[in-house]
C-alpha cells in the first residue's frame, strides 16, 4: 500500500508540473518554410569499394553427371579339382590351408588376459568427510506492519 500511495502522489505531482509548464511556455508556431521531399534532388552516394562479380546460376541446362566407370573384376586362377591333382599336390594343398591350434599354456594365458580385460578396473573412491556442524536457528516472529520478502 505505501508503494501505491507513492506512485499516486509522485505521478500526480509530475502531471501537474507538466500542465503548468505547458501553460507557461506557449508552443512555437509552425514555420512556413517546410519543403516537401519531392522538390529536393535525389542524393546518390558512390563508393570506391567494388562488390564481387555477380554469380549467375543457369538452371535451364540439364545437370552433367560424370560417366560411370565399370570396375574390372579380378578373376582368381582356377584350381584343379581333387580328382585332377596328384597325391603329393593334395597333401601340399592341405598343409597350406592348415592352421595349427595354440598350445594349452598359450591358450590359458590368453584366456586369463581376456577375463582381465572384460572385468572393470577397480575405482578408488574418496572418503566422505563430514562438513562443519549445522546450526539451526528458530525464526523470529514478525512485529507490526513490517514484513520481509522470503
Amino acid at each position: 500500500m505505501p508503494l501505491l500511495r507513492y506512485f499516486v502522489f509522485v505521478g500526480g505531482a509530475l502531471l501537474a508540473l507538466l500542465l503548468v509548464v505547458s501553460a507557461a511556455f506557449p508552443t512555437a508556431p509552425a514555420t512556413d518554410t517546410v519543403v516537401s521531399s519531392s522538390d529536393l534532388p535525389s542524393i546518390r552516394i558512390h563508393s570506391e569499394h567494388k562488390l564481387p562479380a555477380r554469380v549467375v546460376l543457369d538452371t535451364t541446362q540439364p545437370t552433367i553427371s560424370p560417366p560411370l566407370t565399370i570396375a574390372a573384376e579380378t578373376v582368381a586362377p582356377l584350381r584343379p579339382g581333387p580328382a585332377e591333382m596328384s597325391a603329393k599336390a593334395r597333401v601340399r594343398e592341405s598343409f597350406a590351408q592348415f592352421v595349427p591350434s595354440p598350445s594349452k599354456a598359450a591358450s590359458a594365458a590368453s584366456n586369463r588376459a581376456e577375463i582381465r580385460s572384460q572385468q572393470a578396473p577397480k575405482r578408488k573412491v574418496a572418503k566422505a568427510r563430514p562438513g562443519p556442524p549445522i546450526m539451526l536457528v528458530a525464526q523470529q516472529p514478525h512485529f507490526g506492519p513490517f514484513y520481509t520478502w522470503r
